[in-house]
């Protein structure tokens, strides 16, 4: 299923589609219709099959708690992009901060 060296990797294609809609508690078509709404692209094994990360289960995980609460999927799938775009930009800001050292204080 995973490789050692990818089983800390959010972003490795690790899981199949069943799989994928068991721990997301959905459904492989579900999935497929977030895929056909772009919020998330599987990789294709070589066999061709659907591969998604954990970080793809996510984003189908909070986009299906959306829907149970009544948004359609055109809202679910926006509002998810922006989340996923935020807590990019505030990781890409924690890096930048802990990249920053920290001010010299004067000798004396």
């Amino acid at each position: 299923m995973t490789r050692p060296g990818h089983v800390h990797d959010e972003h490795y294609p690790a899981y199949t589609i069943g799989t994928a809609a068991d721990l997301v508690r959905t459904t492989p078509a579900f999935l497929r219709a977030l895929g056909e709404a772009g919020l998330i692209t599987p990789q294709r094994s070589a066999g061709g099959h659907r591969r998604y990360s954990r970080h793809q289960l996510d984003l189908a995980a909070r986009a299906r708690e959306l829907l149970d609460e009544g948004l359609p999927l055109t809202a679910a799938v926006r509002i998810v992009r922006i989340e996923d775009e935020l807590a990019d930009v505030r990781r890409q800001l924690a890096d930048l901060h802990n990249a920053i050292p920290p001010p010299r204080t004067p000798a004396g």
